[in-house]
């Protein structure tokens, strides 16, 4: 049977990408390698690997060294090779993020238009912030951040919206992870600032980056909840510092805080963001 299965396949070097000045060879091989392995119906052994691609088998063996450390595939009993379930994780993520940015720009677009600022949709991932989308009015100089890059969580508004509402545990397990790179004067640099930071968001409702990645910009964060309370996502306002002072920062605050609990509403998600929090930032804006 597993002959029958093993259908031999064309040498892949036609698989290699042409040179071009993006190309990082070792890179496309292991991609290569991800891609046989996912096309195969059974896994496949070392040798089998390297005549279906026709390369040494030094140079398969390194590959596979290296996706197998990163759990992208693992190696049955048999000694060979199929793809891991890291992959199903990643995957599972790529369609939850894409869902998320789906459902979640029209009301960034709203907000942004209402109060004339960029507004960012951004995840959790580790110790960074990774930005989902980017929403910019027409009319108002963009923020220069781009979808796809990532931040450090402890000077951005994004990161400390969605640490501040994680268990205790898990903001002491990620504090101790994090490298506190300064960007600005105003940067957080160390374990005892940012706790500080994350009470005073839990207790305001929202948080805050008075210029602690960039000179001149300012961001206001708020968190998204899913349906246990824990914070899945976030929204940030981000606007050159001049144009909004700093007491006029509650007054936006509570639009985007009111903009995120109606996006937890419309995922049928639990709004975990203290009810007292949005009557005084109501209070201070009229």
């Amino acid at each position: 049977m597993a002959s029958t299965l093993s259908i031999a396949r064309p040498a892949r070097s036609s698989v290699e990408p042409a040179d071009g000045p993006y190309r990082l060879q070792s890179l496309d091989r292991a991609l290569s390698i991800l891609e046989l392995l996912g096309e195969s119906e059974v896994p496949l052994s070392l040798a089998e690997i390297c005549r279906r691609m026709n390369l040494h088998k030094s140079t398969v063996h390194r590959a596979l060294n290296v996706l197998e450390r990163g759990m992208l595939l693992e190696r049955t009993p048999e000694n060979s090779f199929r793809l891991g379930l890291k992959l199903f994780d990643l995957g599972n993520r790529a369609v939850r993020q894409m869902d998320l940015r789906t459902r979640i720009r029209p009301f960034a677009r709203r907000l942004s238009a209402q109060i004339g600022e960029t507004v960012h949709l951004g995840v959790l991932q580790k110790t960074s912030v990774v930005y989902l989308d980017k929403t910019g009015p027409g009319n108002r100089v963009c923020i220069g951040s781009k979808t796809g890059s990532s931040n450090p969580a402890h000077c951005t508004s994004l990161g400390k919206a969605m640490l501040a509402w994680l268990p205790q545990d898990a903001i002491n397990e990620l504090i101790d992870q994090m490298t506190f790179v300064r960007f600005t004067s105003k940067t957080i640099c160390s374990r005892e600032e940012l706790l500080e930071a994350l009470q005073r968001v839990r207790r305001r409702g929202y948080s805050v980056d008075d210029e602690e990645v960039e000179t001149g910009v300012r961001c206001i964060g708020a968190p998204i909840f899913d349906d246990l309370g824990a914070p899945i996502a976030a929204l940030s306002v981000s606007c050159i510092s001049s144009r909004i002072q700093s007491h006029q920062v509650p007054v936006l605050a509570g639009r985007l805080v009111r903009c995120c609990s109606d996006i937890s509403e419309s995922l049928r998600f639990h709004r975990k963001i203290r009810t007292h929090a949005l009557g005084e930032m109501e209070q201070t804006a009229s």
